[in-house]
């Protein structure tokens, strides 16, 4: 299955020792349990490294789809969770077989950088109440459960957890630095569980977990909340699929000739999502932090994070015990270390400084995300991207009055004939696209030209038009005509015509003949009319030559 099956096994044990304490956070931190973290890790972490389309993806429980699971197990329960899950690894399979991969491209990267500050944000604010000592509480956003918890600390401090917290926090962010390749986020919870253990330390722990995975059961779906999950489900799709994406992207950087494939990576996470509920697993994704283990660890092939899930599994089966005594503040470290060390500070910094608008982007990406939930950040961060790439193309499409010789074969006019020309006849090129966003700023200032008799629109230089632009190009030929001046249009594209035609915009320049395929043909055309109206007669001493 690898090429290097010894890499791969090593690679997967130390993936799975970074795992552990992960998988039992964040199923703590979504409100399923720890034993629903641990089912995550192991089923949906085995069947996306078999059906997936990275050879170094990781995948399991993450902070980022936490956040989304919160309010729904606040909401619906443990089964509605699960009924999500389900729902949305079908709609990820619908994905993949549709071909969505591709579209992964299009996400700026400052919408990226600032969904992840926004998560890193969500995922150590979710942390305090559990790193204090407090009651969750029934309140649904971070900002407020993290307030409440420091006011009723204020009021019963909890040293204890606090300590915990900190310490493991601490441990790993400083070994991190030392010595990245020890898993100090497994060594630093050990640490806390050993000593909470040996003092008597009065905190909360992570309690009774069964040993083994329970048998595939459907039995906690309510088709009558189906429809009511729906929106949820397509949340935590889309999140499954931007995450899952990123991070095999993040993946292929990190090694040197890896390429995932888009749809079957899409494929592989919505069997991944399908199966894990039916052994009680929450929604999955690709997991940044273990795919960059895996992969600075020698990782070669999905046989790595197979082991990985292997691994895992006989902590489950096997080990259940030992992990009954860990410290929940401890958890909470653990996660509010991860969240710390999802900020790329240098990238930041980097896409600050590269404009206003990028950084605009990220920081209300950051900002939706804390406010309201991922997906609504998403929508508003791609959502003023697109406004200012819009504003860029735009800016970008110009109206140019050129010498009527530009582009054409070197002419023999007389510089009389030529003054004559430029007095009578305006030539206007049209670079760029003429789309909704930029149409009115040029076209119409083209149906206020003066002083003129004939307007040529060159348009080979047209890059896209839509029905807008189109519909404006036709209001300001309208309003030159009325005005007695001659319109003549030259270097109409093919892919442009239909378009135009549709709309009618260029039907009675058509049919008088006043649609050219060269400039050359225009301006000869042009001549010839204001020569037989006599607006050039009186002034030609060559009339009726044609030079």
């Amino acid at each position: 299955m690898g090429r290097s099956p010894r890499k791969d096994l090593l690679a997967g044990l130390t993936v799975a020792i970074v795992a552990l304490p992960l998988a039992l956070g964040f199923g703590v931190a979504s409100g399923a349990g720890a034993e629903a973290g641990l089912a995550t890790a192991v089923v949906a972490g085995a069947l996306a490294a078999i059906f997936g389309g990275s050879n170094l993806q990781v995948s399991g429980p993450t902070g980022a789809m936490t956040v989304v699971l919160v309010p729904i197990v606040h909401q619906y329960g443990t089964s509605g969770v699960l009924t999500v899950g389900l729902i949305a690894g079908l709609l990820l399979i619908v994905l993949a077989i549709g071909g969505a991969g591709r579209f992964m491209a299009y996400v700026p990267a400052p919408v990226v950088e600032g969904f992840t500050l926004g998560i890193a944000g969500v995922i150590g604010l979710q942390q305090v109440p559990a790193a204090l000592g407090m009651e969750k509480g029934d309140a649904e956003n971070v900002v407020v459960v993290a307030a409440r918890a420091v006011a009723d600390s204020v009021r019963h401090p909890h040293p204890a957890a606090l300590a915990l917290a900190l310490g493991v926090a601490a441990v790993m962010l400083v070994g991190a630095r030392v010595r990245p390749g020890i898993p100090f986020s497994l060594i630093a919870v050990a640490a806390a569980t050993l000593a909470a253990r040996s003092v008597h330390l009065d905190v909360a722990t992570i309690g009774h977990l069964p040993a083994g995975l329970p048998l595939p059961s459907l039995g906690f779906v309510d088709l009558g909340t189906v429809p009511h999950l729906l929106t949820a489900a397509l949340a935590v799709a889309a999140l499954a699929a931007l995450e899952s994406l990123m991070s095999a992207t993040a993946a292929d950087a990190m090694s040197v000739c890896e390429r995932h494939d888009s749809d079957r990576e899409l494929f592989g996470q919505g069997v991944a999502n399908l199966v894990a509920p039916l052994f009680g697993g929450v929604a999955a994704t690709g997991a940044i932090a273990r795919t960059a283990v895996n992969v600075r660890s020698g990782a070669a092939s999905p046989l790595a994070a197979l082991v990985h899930a292997v691994v895992l599994a006989v902590v489950v089966f096997a080990a259940a015990p030992l992990v009954e005594d860990i410290p929940l503040a401890a958890l909470a470290g653990v996660l509010i270390a991860t969240a710390v060390r999802m900020v790329e500070v240098a990238s930041l910094r980097a896409l600050a400084r590269s404009g206003r608008g990028e950084a605009a982007v990220l920081v209300l990406t950051a900002a939706a995300t804390l406010a309201f939930d991922l997906v609504t950040a998403v929508i508003v961060g791609l959502a003023v991207a697109g406004i200012l790439a819009l504003r860029q193309v735009a800016r970008s499409a110009r109206l140019q009055q050129v010498p009527l010789h530009d582009g054409l074969p070197p002419a023999d006019h007389h510089e009389e004939e030529q003054a004559l020309l430029a007095e009578h006849i305006a030539a206007y090129r049209i670079d760029g696209p003429v789309f909704f966003a930029a149409a009115h700023r040029f076209l119409l200032q083209l149906a206020e030209t003066t002083d003129v008799k004939a307007v040529i629109l060159r348009l080979s230089r047209v890059t896209a038009i839509d029905s807008t632009g189109a519909l404006v190009l036709g209001d300001a030929i309208g309003k030159l005509e009325r005005r007695g001046i001659l319109v003549l249009v030259s270097g109409v594209k093919e892919g442009h015509r239909r378009t135009l035609d549709a709309l009618g915009v260029l039907d009675g320049l058509n049919t008088a003949g006043r649609v050219f395929g060269h400039t050359p043909e225009a301006i000869a055309y042009a001549r010839a009319e204001l020569h037989t109206t006599g607006v050039l007669a009186d002034a030609m001493p060559w009339k009726g030559t044609d030079r």
